[in-house]
């Protein structure tokens, strides 16, 4: 497998993802609502990000300013707003399932956008073998599918947001770096959240940040699961290629289900294991045909 060292780092960030279930658990059961989460973690990972991307202001045109603040209203505002609404009007399982179906709209926009992009045997039935494996562990054998028309469009907004903000970042990482695309992304998303408190006003207390857990989980949702695992996402997707990468999100309900079964208590079945394996199995089976950089 080519850049092996760059597949490891995807899957890294998938982890990392996978486990930030829990951490915005603990800050909703203390009272912050999602947009404020989604604020304050793209606030300190954009103050971060200044420390390594301090000097270029603006970008090389106002095309590509304008496809930046496409990465910012859809990776960032779009994404978090659309998941964690329909949580509201969704069961969670269901949520979870249709977010994860982001790689195989990717690969739909990349056979009809990208020229050089083919429809490989290996890629297509990796990624349906992964997809039944996601079902397996969110479902964690307790299968009740339940539509909410409302909550099941957003969520498949979520995940289509998702996909249109790999295929940017793809068409953006040969002209600028990791850096530079992520305080970018941290901006704009900053910038199209914040209209949205005109109808729904803050109202978590700043000194509740004081809270060890609420801090705790901040810091660790604005420095790694925000600043860190961004950049990494966007040079990643440089480097092996925006299917590659997106294939990788199969991951992402493994370490949820297990951070939730260390953390939270929840258990996991024989399914949810069953699951697993064939979630790996359909990574490794997509990616060894998957997009080059």
């Amino acid at each position: 497998m080519r850049h092996i060292g760059y597949h490891l780092l995807a899957i890294l960030t998938i982890a990392i993802w996978g486990v930030t279930f829990v951490n915005t658990k603990v800050l909703l059961q203390h009272g912050l609502q999602p947009m404020e989460i989604y604020l304050l973690r793209f606030i300190v990972a954009y103050l971060c990000i200044w420390t390594i991307s301090p000097r270029k202001m603006l970008s090389q045109s106002w095309a590509d300013e304008g496809l930046f603040f496409l990465l910012g209203a859809l990776g960032g505002t779009l994404y978090f707003v659309a998941e964690n609404t329909a949580i509201k009007y969704s069961y969670v399982n269901n949520v979870a399932f249709i977010v994860c179906t982001a790689p195989l709209l990717t690969m739909l926009l990349a056979f009809f956008f990208m020229k050089n992009m083919k429809a490989t045997v290996p890629l297509v039935l990796g990624s349906i073998t992964a997809l039944v494996g996601v079902g397996m562990v969110i479902y964690n054998g307790h299968f009740v599918l339940q539509l909410n028309p409302l909550g099941d469009v957003l969520a498949l907004t979520a995940a289509f947001s998702w996909a249109v903000y790999s295929m940017i970042i793809k068409k953006v990482s040969s002209r600028y770096t990791a850096a530079f695309i992520t305080r970018k992304v941290f901006f704009y998303g900053i910038v199209t959240v914040l209209p949205l408190f005109l109808f729904k006003p803050w109202h978590f207390p700043l000194e509740g940040l004081l809270q060890p857990a609420v801090g705790l989980n901040l810091l660790f949702l604005s420095l790694v699961a925000s600043f860190l695992c961004f950049m990494w996402w966007n040079a990643t997707v440089k480097k092996i290629g925006v299917l590659s990468t997106s294939n990788y999100i199969y991951l992402n309900p493994i370490t949820t289900v297990l951070a939730s079964a260390l953390v939270l208590d929840e258990p996991m079945t024989f399914m949810a294991y069953l699951g697993s394996a064939l979630i790996l199995v359909g990574v490794y089976v997509a990616n060894r045909k998957a997009d080059a950089p």
